[in-house]
């Protein structure tokens, strides 16, 4: 019998299984290694079109991987680009029973899925993400997806698809948590309030220093905020400006696993970011049960632990209830699990049926 293969197709993977690496799309990581764990017959081959910049071929735990060294450089490039996979995959075609395609984002991984599913009837779906939900996505236009196609990884991007695209993705499989990467420590909570995440205008950290800002003047608190990106120099003007270089400290870029470490010493995770698809460090957060506030609800059903709030004073509000009080539990959260996730997507592709 013939191995079955899935071909991924996503703007960016690690270029190696370090832990430098485990901050390209770790939701994406841990994705591919649940499909791994539960279907260990399953080939998976991963077509990277952008990052990392290499021509060569690679193996990252035991899957292949296949770089086009893109660069986002866009232009005629791209059609290049793009025409480059499209040969890849008729080859793969060639060679492999391929089971279907799955693309990260409805941009140019669906795109280039899209129509070559539709070619050789194959099975195709996308994982709608975060910002490819928003209204000027011209991707969208130019791939004219099905319903069918579109999964949501949460009730919020779902319901964003539908209304700036006028397409409602038939599928919702949520982001989730791979609890291997989790040691079983116990941790003392020594940090008061955690925060994590690129330090892009989208995150909104410049409020994460004023609310540790306005905390401090109620209580001593200790608070890290973890990232890098092309804010860090602004927010480390505002931290000294606001006097906070005793109260708050930069990590910069950590691996994932210092991060989750973290996460297990912290009592309160702020998430200030103005839009999310999911935020995959929130529900790292409770898994590692510290509490989480918000500004975005992925979910419509709500999750315990995670307090949704609208304005930066509310988010002061209640870090401070939760701070002040003896009584407040921090206990582990398990919202979702990739295993699960990973199970729902080979169910889409009938692969259980036809094992």
């Amino acid at each position: 019998m013939n191995r079955k293969t899935l071909i991924i197709l996503t703007p960016a993977f690690p270029a190696n299984e370090s832990e430098e690496e485990s901050i390209w799309l770790p939701a994406k990581q841990s994705l591919i290694r649940a499909l791994n764990r539960n279907f260990p017959e399953l080939e998976i081959i991963i077509l990277t079109f952008q990052f990392p910049v290499s021509r060569d071929r690679y193996t990252w735990n035991g899957n292949l991987v296949i770089p086009f060294s893109g660069e986002n450089k866009g232009g005629m490039r791209n059609w290049l680009l793009w025409l480059k996979v499209f040969k890849t995959l008729f080859h793969l075609k060639k060679k492999k029973h391929i089971v279907g395609l799955l693309s990260f984002w409805c941009a140019e991984c669906a795109f280039i899925a899209h129509y070559f599913s539709k070619l050789y009837r194959l099975k195709h779906y996308c994982w709608i993400c975060g910002q490819d939900a928003r209204p000027w996505n011209k991707f969208v236009k130019r791939i004219r997806p099905e319903p069918s196609e579109l999964v949501a990884m949460s009730d919020f991007l779902l319901n964003e698809f539908h209304k700036n695209h006028g397409i409602l993705p038939a599928h919702l499989i949520p982001d989730a948590i791979d609890t291997q990467l989790f040691d079983k420590d116990h941790e003392e909570r020594t940090i008061d309030i955690l925060g994590a995440g690129s330090l892009s205008p989208l995150k909104q950290y410049d409020v994460f220093v004023e609310v540790v800002a306005a905390i401090k003047e109620q209580l001593h608190i200790k608070a890290i905020l973890c990232g890098d990106g092309s804010e860090r120099g602004r927010i480390d003007g505002k931290i000294e400006k606001l006097d906070l270089e005793d109260d708050l400290t930069l990590t910069g870029s950590i691996p994932q696993k210092e991060v989750l470490r973290l996460m297990k010493r912290t009592k309160v995770f702020l998430h200030t970011s103005n839009y999310e698809g999911f935020g995959n460090v929130c529900i790292e957060a409770l898994y590692a049960g510290a509490h989480v506030i918000s500004f975005t609800k992925p979910m419509n059903k709500p999750i315990p632990h995670w307090h949704i709030v609208s304005t930066k004073e509310e988010m002061i509000t209640r870090a401070l209830e939760l701070l002040r009080h003896d009584n407040t539990v921090y206990s582990s959260v398990l919202p979702f699990d990739m295993n699960d996730s990973a199970k729902q997507f080979m169910k889409l592709f009938q692969y259980d049926n036809e094992r």
